[in-house]
């Protein structure tokens, strides 16, 4: 394979949860402690285990929970302050629930004193694996008894010079609710907990819940942070002087960017106004030569985020996941895919794309496919389509529905993220530290090898790296041997290289003729009926072929699957 034409990367990012990665205690117990259920650890990321994560196609690894975030677990014999298990979801705790921006989890050191070096050592691992680390940043909301341990003397605590009688202030960190006290009724009727948490005056929720009252489904177990925007009165904006909490995240990023990571996958960044991202990320990036990656959900708000922002990346969940979820569950066609790359115009390498994240249900659950294959033609069209990065979440590779029943997490589909745990697929991969897959059936290989050989074609294949695209499904909308209710396809070009690409979302083998019209050629730039030296991307088998107009490409695709059909165009022939 050809990779020395490839101008940049594409990036392809793991996103792996550490507190569940190295835990391969399989004897679980529902609402279970760390004693009970064990936890993962930074150690657990040994060479052995980044080699075969890189093996995969992985560019990047998001480290999901990294920041010290409220735990029931008690520290408090290493100078952490307890948190009060009112306002902490789970016995682990949300890792979005930030309670020392200075510090990481202490769950996930051998040696809590030595937790901070443990994570260095992490960091430098990653890298010399030939890897580069991504980290949550949380900008919007700290959990409830937000206080830095961690940090040194000269820096100011968030809340720390607050005027706590004043609703706003561009001056204070928080919002409050003057003469009100923060009422929890989230327990069980009688128990004295939920009673027993005290805050006064209340503090905002972290949702943007102003009232004293949060329910079981705000984000109750945390508080907004104040960016200088006046929510009570018309929204209205105090940015200049720049406002207190600017600078201390500001100093918190490059806190975090001098430990040698490489991004930030900022939560909820469109809950921040975008005049904060504007003024920090170049700020940052003079510096360091971190990317950016936001959470934003609004694709009104997009633009904003990516040319105001300055943003590298934004998840791509309103449009391309949410269709393609739609496909593989058959509740849309495969015709639907063009609208969102056509919704997007001019900013399509800047969209993160995926079909699983910590937030996301499992594609083999119940809730979704409730099989993991169809996640394959799934994961062809967002890795290969176009320039963009793509990702994927630890476990889907290896099919793993998300059906446990944890604790505080239900058997929703998801994998918890609030709960001590550990997740079969991957203790049956891990095979106790060898990381040969002994325990995993032949299913799961074969859906191992499949999205590693979708991974390294993403990021290898120039085509796929560099290409331009063209999409076929407009000219294909009326050919009776094309079903667009489920096969996708399109072409990609770099060069004297032109990959077609038709994936089936039929759990059934399909044989398909593709109609390539004259466009195509004009458009990408080459000749229709030259030969070409053809080579199966998934297979290897190469012929020699070409592509026209004058007749259908015809190929024969299993279920959930795709034919890559690279096409070169050398002068030897």
């Amino acid at each position: 394979m050809d990779t020395g034409r490839v101008e940049k990367e594409k990036m392809v990012i793991y996103q792996v949860f550490p507190r569940l990665f190295g835990n391969l205690n399989a004897a679980l117990v529902k609402n279970g402690n760390i004693n009970d259920n064990g936890v993962g650890k930074f150690s657990f990321f040994t060479p052995k285990a980044l080699a075969q994560i890189k093996e995969l196609g992985i560019t990047h690894i998001w480290y999901t929970g990294i920041i010290e975030h409220a735990t029931k677990t008690d520290y408090t014999y290493y100078h952490i302050q307890k948190d009060h298990s009112a306002v902490v979801k789970g016995n682990a705790g949300s890792p979005y629930a930030i309670k020392d921006y200075y510090d990481v989890d202490p769950d996930l050191a051998d040696s809590v004193p030595n937790r901070m070096e443990e994570f260095e050592a992490l960091v430098r691992r990653t890298h010399e694996a030939g890897l580069k680390v991504i980290i949550d940043f949380v900008p919007n909301h700290v959990a409830r008894e937000y206080q830095s341990d961690a940090r040194l003397p000269y820096v100011e605590d968030l809340g720390q010079r607050d005027n706590v009688s004043k609703a706003f202030d561009p001056n204070n960190n928080f919002y409050y609710l003057p003469g009100q006290v923060l009422t929890l009724s989230l327990g069980a009727e009688g128990d004295p907990e939920y009673y027993q948490y005290s805050e006064f005056p209340a503090k905002v929720t972290g949702n943007d819940c102003f009232n004293a009252h949060p329910s079981r489904n705000d984000w109750y177990e945390t508080v907004k942070l104040n960016y200088g925007v006046d929510y009570m009165n018309g929204r209205t904006k105090h940015f200049n002087p720049v406002p207190s909490t600017w600078l201390k995240m500001r100093d918190i990023l490059f806190f975090w960017a001098s430990k040698g990571i490489d991004g930030f996958r900022c939560d909820m960044a469109e809950m921040v106004p975008v005049e904060f991202w504007n003024w920090v990320i170049p700020v940052i990036k003079h510096d360091y030569p971190v990317c950016f990656i936001a959470e934003v959900y609004n694709p009104a708000e997009y633009r904003n985020y990516i040319f105001t922002g300055h943003f590298d990346y934004l998840y791509d969940k309103v449009g391309l996941y949410d269709t393609l979820r739609n496909v593989m569950c058959r509740r849309q066609h495969a015709a639907d895919i063009p609208r969102c790359w056509q919704s997007l115009g001019g900013i399509q390498e800047h969209m993160l794309n995926f079909l699983e994240n910590h937030d996301e249900q499992r594609i083999a659950s119940d809730f979704f496919a409730g099989n993991p294959w169809p996640g394959i033609p799934g994961m062809v069209v967002a890795a290969l389509m176009n320039t963009n990065p793509v990702m994927i979440y630890s476990g889907q590779e290896l099919g793993e529905p998300g059906m446990d029943e944890e604790g505080f997490s239900g058997r929703d589909g998801r994998t918890t993220i609030f709960d001590y745990w550990s997740v079969r697929s991957l203790r049956n991969w891990i095979n106790g530290g060898t990381f040969d897959g002994g325990c995993l059936d032949s299913d799961q290989r074969l859906l191992r090898d499949a999205y590693g050989r979708i991974l390294n074609l993403a990021k290898s294949e120039p085509a796929f790296v560099n290409g331009a695209f063209y999409d076929l499904m407009y000219v294909n909308g009326t050919n009776p041997y094309f079903n667009v209710h489920h096969q996708y396809a399109f072409l990609r070009k770099y060069e004297d290289e032109v990959v077609l690409v038709v994936a089936n979302f039929d759990s059934a083998e399909q044989k398909v003729r593709v109609v390539i019209p004259t466009d195509a050629f004009r458009a990408l730039g080459f000749q229709e009926n030259q030969a070409a030296w053809e080579t199966d991307l998934i297979t290897g088998k190469k012929t020699i072929g070409t592509l026209t107009d004058a007749w259908p490409y015809q190929v024969i695709i299993p279920g959930y699957s795709a034919r890559i059909i690279k096409f070169t165009y050398s002068k030897d022939l």
